[in-house]
């Protein structure tokens, strides 16, 4: 699924969680990159309801089209917004490793994370029962709501066609929300997974919220159908694409996200519990969705959008 967890031979009692995440860059401020990249790259082993750490190693190459002092100064703001991020959410003993700095055609930023733990630190993400609410912990659309601020910044023919609808501010303010969105790490939801006895949790990034529902429900150890009747979607980012003829990605859940939420499974008595307390935990900053629920499947597990489904406009 999302990290690999590996027992190890000569520790019986002991497993190694990793993963090795990079993308290239979806916004121009580097230190912004910097703390979406930490969050993108912990997210898989918060995903398993994990979330201490032994190593984090940074990944980086800068462009070749960089001038010697853009590259100082971009990579040294990446890096500080990877490890004031770090810091911030509580890892200041964790080992930041830069693990490799090379000339690339593109820039491309990213990391490998690494826990040594025990089997009572991990939620296995098989155990989808029938019943069970999908629980959705940051709202969708971030990327869109990123190259919209390009496409404002760069005054390109995308970024006109949103202004007949739409003004800077509007479009300010949906950066903004991604932004908040982007950078905050999962470890309070994968804390709570544990609390409130998730049963398996993806999370979302590249192949959109049904595709890394697909692959969970596919994952379970029943045969089960996550049945998916709301998508919540960052303020204005469903208007935007359709402005611009995107709209059919997002209206089917398939929209490619960056430091997405986590999906997960929770028993019915638990859901609106975690959510609460989640509210909490952030101090309203972040918001977790009730999205669908689980059901047997007379076929092979699946993930499907009901019919009518609801669009859920968020604000943070």
């Amino acid at each position: 699924m999302d990290c690999a967890v590996i027992p190890l031979n000569r520790h019986k009692e002991l497993l190694l969680v990793q993963t090795v995440d990079f993308f290239y860059p979806m916004v121009n401020d580097p230190e912004i990159l910097g703390r979406i990249a930490l969050a993108n790259v912990l997210s898989d082993v918060f995903a398993v309801g994990v979330t201490d750490f032994d190593s984090v190693e940074m990944i980086l190459s800068t462009s070749t089209s960089f001038t010697e002092t853009e590259r100082d100064v971009v990579i040294s703001l990446i890096m500080k917004g990877f490890q004031d991020s770090l810091k911030s959410n509580g890892y200041t003993n964790t080992p930041l490793i830069i693990r490799q700095l090379k000339i690339n055609p593109w820039c491309i930023v990213g990391g490998i994370a690494t826990s040594v733990c025990r089997n009572r630190e991990i939620i296995l993400p098989s155990n989808a029962r029938p019943g069970d609410v999908l629980v959705l912990t940051k709202p969708l659309g971030g990327q869109m709501a990123m190259d919209a601020h390009l496409w404002q910044l760069n005054k390109t023919e995308k970024y006109k066609t949103l202004m007949s609808e739409f003004n800077d501010d509007d479009i300010k303010e949906t950066f903004e929300i991604a932004v908040k969105s982007m950078t905050y790490l999962n470890k309070n939801a994968a804390l709570l997974m544990h609390k409130y006895q998730a049963h398996c949790a993806t999370d979302v990034t590249g192949f959109g919220l049904l595709g890394h529902a697909k692959n969970l429900a596919e994952y379970q150890k029943e045969k089960v159908l996550f049945k998916v009747e709301k998508l919540p979607i960052i303020k204005n980012v469903l208007k935007f694409s359709s402005l611009i003829g995107q709209s059919t990605k997002f209206r089917s859940g398939r929209s490619v996200e960056t430091s997405g939420g986590l999906l997960m499974c929770l028993p019915p008595d638990s859901a609106n519990q975690f959510c609460q307390e989640f509210d909490q935990v952030t101090n309203g900053a972040q918001k977790s969705f009730k999205i669908g629920y689980v059901v047997q499947s007379e076929n092979e597990s699946d993930a499907v959008l009901c019919d009518n489904v609801e669009y859920i406009e968020v604000t943070l």
